[in-house]
């Protein structure tokens, strides 16, 4: 049975970008084909959220890579929510791994930038996923549980949120969980929100796949029952991102 969830395509640029790449990235998405029932987001540096949001075409929308949990203060680096409405943005990637094992966010800040985030009015990627070592040991279940209850604990509203599973060992290794260990997670996943949140929250949020999704595929990827769609790396700085916008057709 074909799923009512409309697709969802984000773009995490992270630490990459000039404003003439930026340029070559936006030539493309102008051109694009974005299908109907499809949602697509780029997540660009902060530096550069003002230029994107400027030149991007309607059908796409622009994200923050990342938000802190009050609206102002003494927080030297950080950028709020409230900043990031009054440059028009409507979305913000929260608990990426990289926050998570570079920076050391904690499960328990993670789900505090998620409810403020969200009480603001922002619309939240919320990030999940867990290590080679944890998965090796057969703690998978576990970790990414114990991090979505973090995230679920902190949720009014499950119209304004998708998960975005990303194993932590096919991020950026070019290694890809096979079509069947991503259905698998994000089956568990949608179990895991009907036992603990409704059968009605688990059936409508979107769960994403991220980890090395490239043109080559995406397809078999996004044929999975339970996968709504890709937070996408490295392929989204390149002309391929748009046939992983496509995925589905």
């Amino acid at each position: 049975m074909a799923s009512s969830r409309d697709f969802f395509v984000g773009g995490n640029w992270k630490m990459n970008g000039s404003k003439d790449s930026i340029n070559e990235i936006l030539h493309f998405l102008k051109e694009a084909e974005v299908p109907e029932n499809t949602d697509v987001v780029v997540a660009p540096p902060a530096v550069y959220l003002s230029y994107v949001q400027e030149r991007l075409p309607a059908k796409i929308s622009t994200a923050a890579q990342n938000c802190y949990k009050v609206d102002k203060g003494a927080f030297t680096g950080e950028i709020s929510p409230a900043m990031l409405l009054d440059l028009g943005l409507s979305w913000v990637i929260l608990g990426h791994s990289e926050r998570r094992h570079v920076f050391g966010e904690s499960d328990q800040l993670i789900g505090e930038k998620v409810q403020h985030a969200l009480s603001k009015g922002l619309k939240v990627i919320a990030c999940i996923g867990e290590t080679l070592d944890q998965r090796q040991k057969g703690q998978t279940q576990d970790v990414v549980y114990h991090q979505t209850k973090a995230i679920a604990d902190n949720v009014a509203d499950w119209d304004q949120v998708v998960i975005a599973y990303e194993p932590v060992w096919a991020i950026g290794t070019g290694v890809t969980a096979t079509p069947a260990q991503a259905q698998e997670v994000h089956e568990q996943l949608r179990g895991w929100l009907a036992e603990n949140v409704s059968a009605a929250v688990a059936k409508k949020t979107r769960i994403i796949y991220g980890g090395s999704v490239n043109a080559g595929n995406c397809q078999e990827l996004a044929a999975k029952t339970d996968v709504d769609g890709f937070l996408v790396g490295g392929a989204s700085l390149k002309p391929d991102f748009v046939k992983i916008i496509n995925a589905k057709n």
